[in-house]
């Protein structure tokens, strides 16, 4: 089997995302920061549900930066459809483990 290397460790989240009010079409961006070795891959989830970026799909509204955050190029928010208000989580991974952040809320302001 794979060997632990000594100066392996599990992911640790160094900045956790915060609670957003955002207005609809506005960009936003919730933040989130690991560290671990090797390098830990980020995903994100709301309410349970993995969230889709720009590497799942070339369209989306929604990019994983390289720091690990969640950029969003603009809120989508209709009134059947609000796919971006939630409760989010940033998990962080690697062969030892996985590090979840604090929840963060994203709310749409009304207008």
């Amino acid at each position: 089997g794979s060997r632990l290397r000594q100066e392996d460790f599990p992911p640790r989240i160094i900045e956790h995302p915060s609670d957003l009010i955002v207005s609809k079409g506005e960009p936003a961006t919730l933040n989130c920061k690991a560290e671990g070795r090797p390098t830990p891959t980020i995903e994100w989830y709301k309410g349970g549900e993995r969230v889709e970026t720009d590497k799942d799909d070339p369209r989306s509204h929604r990019m994983l930066l390289p720091s690990g955050s969640l950029f969003f190029l603009r809120i989508v928010h209709g009134r059947k459809s609000r796919p971006d208000e939630g409760v989010y989580v940033c998990v962080a991974r690697n062969y030892l483990g996985e590090a979840v952040s604090h929840n963060a809320s994203l709310e749409v302001a009304s207008k």
